[in-house]
């Protein structure tokens, strides 16, 4: 094993020193706590291949985030909403990611977090692509309404900052080539009080399609001087991940799809950022192995060993992608109803199959095609809101949770 030293200092998010500089990038009805706690762990494990301890007892390996919560669902303590905050005793710093278009009622929901002593780290969603988001206003779409976006950093700043709690931003370029926003968006949430900024080399028109441009990570980061700049998209690799900092110079990354069906990035990632070559390259029983602890973490999450099946089957092919399993045998996994009926089919398996290498490697989930980006009625007509668009938005909080 070769040991060189860390390629970047530790991360410094408010209070918290996050020791590998990595995020998990919120992920609707990915990221909960089953499967934070595996990325979690494998995050330790990179750590401790690399022979790097924390750094001390505010330390963190990396840093997990919830999938995005609704402000307005949160203040209206739906059951999905406050489940989803929910937070297992080995989560530190304990993440949320936040979703609104209203300043009054993220900030009610910044305020409900910290009375009710319920995270220690708010995110704040500016970046969602998907339509039923940016048609009312949220999402990547906000940022193009200046004073409205800073009125939601603002709002969040004010309720988290007496509890120490720090707010960060996660953004794209913009809603198109035409309309981006994330210098001007990056500068304002630096100058209300953000603790960092992380952008998404994308704009919303491209959704996950086409590559990610990192020449404007790079960009950012010299707009952004004062706090962390974040890098996100494309990272399917530890070595992606090195590429970004050196092409951009951001102060650490932030991962989304790489790590679906492979929680075991987090090794790589944490051991390449502490300077060591380690990489996890599983059998496809070391694969299985994980798969089934995913589900029994899942059933344990959603207290319900049919609907955690349920759940982990989504997962199953991004787990076993590049393997020899078969049509037909992939078809019957992602009908699993039960724990027994998962371990049946996984003793089918040739489970010595070694890692496939590229053909499990490189991109992962969809990434669509490019398209016009769903919009409040004039929305790009002004950068600030006309009285019709500011009753609209007033009432267009999402009342639902998880994206």
């Amino acid at each position: 094993m070769t040991v060189t030293a860390p390629l970047l200092p530790p991360l410094q998010i408010g209070p918290h020193t996050i020791d590998s500089p990595v995020v998990l990038a919120p992920m609707a009805g990915i990221t909960n706590r089953a499967f934070r706690r595996l990325c979690r762990e494998y995050g330790e494990d990179g750590l401790a291949a690399a022979g790097s301890p924390s750094r001390g007892a505010s330390g963190s390996g990396c840093l997990f985030v919830s999938e995005m919560i609704t402000s307005r669902a949160l203040v209206e303590r739906t059951p999905i909403s406050m489940k989803l905050i929910e937070h297992g005793p080995e989560e530190t710093p304990r993440s949320i990611q936040l979703y609104g278009v209203d300043p009054g009622t993220v900030g009610a929901a910044v305020r409900m977090l910290v009375e009710e002593d319920r995270a220690d780290h708010i995110d704040l969603n500016f970046g969602c692509p998907v339509p039923k988001v940016t048609r009312k206003g949220g999402g990547a779409a906000l940022p193009w309404k200046a004073d409205l976006f800073r009125g939601i950093v603002r709002a969040a700043v004010r309720e988290a900052t007496p509890a120490g709690i720090p707010v960060t931003v996660k953004m794209r370029v913009g809603i198109d080539a035409d309309h981006e926003t994330f210098l001007d968006a990056g500068r304002a949430a630096e100058q209300e009080g953000a603790a960092a900024v992380a952008l998404h080399a994308r704009t919303a028109a491209q959704a996950y399609s086409g590559q990610a441009d990192w020449s404007r990570i790079a960009e950012l980061k010299e707009a952004v001087t004062s706090i962390p700049v974040l890098g996100n998209g494309d990272i399917w690799s530890a070595d992606d991940a090195l590429a970004m900092v050196e092409q951009t110079g951001c102060d650490g990354v932030v991962v989304g799809r790489g790590c679906l069906g492979r929680p075991w990035l987090f090794t790589d990632l944490a051991a390449a950022f502490a300077g060591s070559r380690v990489r996890v390259e599983p059998t496809l029983r070391e694969v299985c192995r994980v798969l089934r602890r995913h589900a029994e973490l899942l059933a344990d999450f959603h207290e319900d060993e049919g609907r955690g099946c349920r759940d982990i089957r989504k997962h199953i092919a991004w787990y076993t992608k590049g393997f020899r399993v078969g049509g037909e045998l992939r078809h019957r996994l992602g009908l699993v109803d039960s724990l027994a009926d998962l371990d049946a089919l996984i003793d089918t398996l040739d489970l010595d199959q070694p890692w496939p290498g590229e053909a499990a490697d490189g991109q992962r989930g969809r990434a669509g095609s490019p398209r016009v980006v769903a919009l409040p009625d004039r929305w790009l007509v002004s950068r600030e809101l006309d009285g019709a668009q500011q009753a609209e938005v007033a009432q267009a909080e999402l009342s639902v949770s998880g994206g």
